[in-house]
Protein backbone atom coordinates (compact mmCIF):
# COMPACT_ATOMS: atom_id res chain seq x y z
CA UNK A 1 0.00 0.00 0.00
CA UNK A 2 1.17 3.11 -0.62
CA UNK A 3 2.21 6.19 1.66
CA UNK A 4 1.61 9.98 1.22
CA UNK A 5 2.72 12.65 3.66
CA UNK A 6 1.43 16.18 3.40
CA UNK A 7 3.77 18.71 4.84
CA UNK A 8 4.07 22.51 6.04
CA UNK A 9 6.85 23.70 6.77
CA UNK A 10 8.75 27.73 6.91
CA UNK A 11 11.31 27.86 4.57
CA UNK A 12 13.75 30.92 5.81
CA UNK A 13 16.43 30.51 2.73
CA UNK A 14 14.67 29.87 -0.79
CA UNK A 15 18.25 29.41 -2.47
CA UNK A 16 19.42 27.06 -0.10
CA UNK A 17 16.18 25.13 0.26
CA UNK A 18 16.46 24.84 -3.51
CA UNK A 19 20.11 23.47 -3.12
CA UNK A 20 18.57 20.44 -0.99
CA UNK A 21 15.40 19.70 -3.06
CA UNK A 22 17.88 19.55 -5.69
CA UNK A 23 20.68 17.24 -4.15
CA UNK A 24 17.66 14.58 -2.07
CA UNK A 25 15.58 14.25 -5.35
CA UNK A 26 17.78 11.29 -7.00
CA UNK A 27 17.98 9.69 -3.49
CA UNK A 28 13.88 9.86 -3.13
CA UNK A 29 13.21 8.65 -6.77
CA UNK A 30 15.57 5.77 -5.97
CA UNK A 31 13.25 4.75 -3.28
CA UNK A 32 10.48 5.16 -5.67
CA UNK A 33 9.12 8.84 -4.10
CA UNK A 34 8.19 11.51 -5.48
CA UNK A 35 6.31 14.94 -4.64
CA UNK A 36 2.86 14.73 -5.91
CA UNK A 37 1.80 18.40 -4.81
CA UNK A 38 4.18 20.84 -3.89
CA UNK A 39 2.46 24.97 -2.94
CA UNK A 40 3.99 28.23 -1.91
CA UNK A 41 1.59 29.40 0.66
CA UNK A 42 0.78 33.13 1.14
CA UNK A 43 -1.55 33.35 3.92
CA UNK A 44 -2.20 30.33 6.55
CA UNK A 45 -6.54 30.71 7.68
CA UNK A 46 -5.89 27.75 9.92
CA UNK A 47 -4.10 25.54 11.38
CA UNK A 48 -3.95 23.17 14.32
CA UNK A 49 -0.18 24.16 14.68
CA UNK A 50 1.32 27.63 15.92
CA UNK A 51 4.47 26.74 13.80
CA UNK A 52 4.58 29.21 10.95
CA UNK A 53 4.15 27.71 7.08
CA UNK A 54 5.10 29.12 3.71
CA UNK A 55 5.58 25.83 1.74
CA UNK A 56 2.91 22.59 1.48
CA UNK A 57 3.65 19.46 -0.16
CA UNK A 58 3.19 15.80 -0.48
CA UNK A 59 5.57 13.58 -0.96
CA UNK A 60 4.56 9.83 -2.33
CA UNK A 61 6.14 6.62 -1.39
CA UNK A 62 5.36 2.79 -2.73
CA UNK A 63 5.16 1.99 0.86
CA UNK A 64 5.77 2.50 4.72
CA UNK A 65 8.68 0.59 4.51
CA UNK A 66 10.78 2.38 1.54
CA UNK A 67 9.71 6.03 3.32
CA UNK A 68 11.11 4.96 6.41
CA UNK A 69 14.12 3.72 4.61
CA UNK A 70 14.49 6.75 2.69
CA UNK A 71 14.79 9.10 5.63
CA UNK A 72 17.20 7.51 7.23
CA UNK A 73 19.49 6.48 4.25
CA UNK A 74 23.28 7.86 5.06
CA UNK A 75 23.19 9.98 2.18
CA UNK A 76 19.94 11.60 2.45
CA UNK A 77 20.85 12.63 6.19
CA UNK A 78 24.43 14.22 4.89
CA UNK A 79 21.90 16.59 2.19
CA UNK A 80 19.33 16.83 5.08
CA UNK A 81 22.39 18.35 7.56
CA UNK A 82 24.12 20.06 4.78
CA UNK A 83 21.26 22.33 3.02
CA UNK A 84 17.78 21.61 5.05
CA UNK A 85 18.59 22.61 8.60
CA UNK A 86 19.28 26.02 7.68
CA UNK A 87 17.16 26.56 5.57
CA UNK A 88 13.60 25.38 7.39
CA UNK A 89 12.69 26.92 10.66
CA UNK A 90 10.07 24.70 11.04
CA UNK A 91 8.17 21.71 10.46
CA UNK A 92 4.63 20.51 10.43
CA UNK A 93 3.40 17.08 9.59
CA UNK A 94 -0.64 17.62 8.76
CA UNK A 95 -0.79 13.93 7.81
CA UNK A 96 0.99 10.70 7.26
CA UNK A 97 -1.68 8.17 5.13
CA UNK A 98 -2.32 5.15 3.31
CA UNK A 99 -3.27 5.70 -0.15
CA UNK A 100 -4.91 3.15 -2.19
CA UNK A 101 -2.86 3.09 -5.58
CA UNK A 102 -5.92 3.04 -7.70
CA UNK A 103 -7.86 6.37 -9.03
Amino acid sequence: MAFERIMGIEVIDEIGYQKYRENMLPILNSFGGNFGFDFKVSEVLKSKSDKPINRVFTIDFPSEDAMKRFFSDPEYVKIKEKYFQSSVKSITTISLQEKSTQQ
